[in-house]
């Protein structure tokens, strides 16, 4: 059985017309999920455990602004066993769940004073500053990935169509779970990036793998290293993540509207 299936035994075999991964801090989306059904990561094939703080491991399935949609409550990070492909299981499930489209979602640092803490930033592009790539070991020429638009031009206009005061830059992905140093940020920030951050890259790639359009948001959680005087911490992250969830639930709810 794959995991597809056992989703389909719990909640139905009707599809899902978006998908929505949910970084540090911002689990609380689910909640207003209406006719959930819950599937903890445990009872599902090849499904990663997060021993991560602020990622409870679990799948919900409902109704979010008239469209059915599937919540991925947290993620597995590179980091965790040094796998690239962590979140491949998670990411193939949603299309073989018929899902359009997946909604990343991060906490991130900024590299950009201007856009501090509780600010929001539709992804536009990335840089895998770590080099890593969750289809290394993947055969045949499907592995060979156009990554030329790899986050969705429309869905983020209708992103920034919601929320229009939504930042819009690139996100750098660092293998972590050390913070970056102030050298390391310098550097990301010449080539380019304006957050970054320990996960969504290898989901993106997965994601276009898998034929799904890609809509991501960074939520801005602390300046990057370097940038501020407040020592940077997990702590600091998931309540900084807190305090923007409200903000980010409405832009997820309003865009789920869009694949009703």
């Amino acid at each position: 059985m794959t995991a597809a299936d056992a989703v389909r035994a719990r909640a139905g075999h009707e599809p899902v017309a978006l998908g929505i991964v949910l970084g540090s801090g911002l689990g609380g989306l689910t909640a207003h999920v209406e006719e959930a059904v819950e599937i903890p990561y445990a009872d599902l094939p090849g499904f990663p455990a997060s021993g991560v703080s602020g990622h409870r491991g679990a799948l919900a399935l409902g109704w979010l602004g008239g469209a059915r949609v599937a919540l991925l409550a947290g993620r597995a990070h590179y980091y965790e066993h040094g796998d690239a492909r962590a979140m491949r299981a998670p990411i193939e499930t949603l299309a073989r769940l018929d899902a359009e489209a997946v909604l990343l979602s991060n906490a991130a640092g900024s590299t950009r004073p201007a856009m501090g803490p509780g600010a929001l930033m539709a992804i536009a592009d990335h840089i895998s500053f770590s080099g890593l790539n969750p289809l290394i070991g993947e055969v045949g020429d499907r592995r060979f990935v156009d990554m030329g638009e790899a986050y969705d031009p429309a869905l983020r206009a209708r992103l920034k169509a919601i929320d229009p005061d939504l930042h819009e830059g690139v996100y750098a992905w660092f293998s972590g779970p050390s913070f970056e140093t102030p050298a390391e940020i310098r550097a990301a920030t010449v080539l380019g990036a304006d957050a970054v951050g320990m996960s969504t890259v290898p989901e993106t790639i997965l994601a276009r793998y898998f034929g799904l359009r890609v809509a991501g948001v960074s939520v801005i959680t602390n300046l990057a290293a370097g940038l501020g005087a407040a020592p940077l911490s997990h702590a600091q992250t998931k309540a900084e993540a807190d305090r923007a969830a409200a903000r980010f639930e409405a832009l997820a709810m309003r865009f789920a509207e869009g694949f009703a």
